[in-house]
């Protein structure tokens, strides 16, 4: 025997409560460094801020976003500090540092991570 439960007005349409008029959430204003940063892209793509974006943090980041550099096809390699740790490391290592480590970041990282002395 199975026991179902039932629940008579689960589906009935209730009257649409009146709903408040609720307050618009106050914008956080930007921090000094945002606004250091805006102003020095600002002055590089020689555009104005636009007026009152100071006091918002998410508009003035919005701004940036769409104002800053693309990145560079360099960003991908690696640091010339990481290039002279694994240089160093493949020295005590009596080794080479493989080629394509010179081309992506990401693969000189894992290979020092393996091969650092411990």
């Amino acid at each position: 025997m199975s026991y179902q439960t039932t629940f008579p007005d689960l589906f009935d349409t209730a009257p649409l409560a009146v709903q408040a008029e609720l307050p618009l959430p106050t914008p956080v204003p930007a921090t000094q460094k945002q606004i250091d940063y805006a102003l020095s892209l600002a002055e590089k793509t020689k555009s104005k801020l636009p007026v009152g974006i100071i006091q918002d943090r998410a508009r003035l980041s919005k701004w940036i976003d769409a104002h800053k550099p693309a990145p560079s096809a360099f960003n991908d390699y690696p640091s010339s500090k990481q290039v002279g740790f694994a240089e160093r490391i493949a020295r005590l290592k009596r080794t080479q540092v493989p080629p394509e480590c010179f081309k992506d970041r990401g693969l000189m990282s894992r290979w020092i991570d393996g091969n650092k002395p411990r």
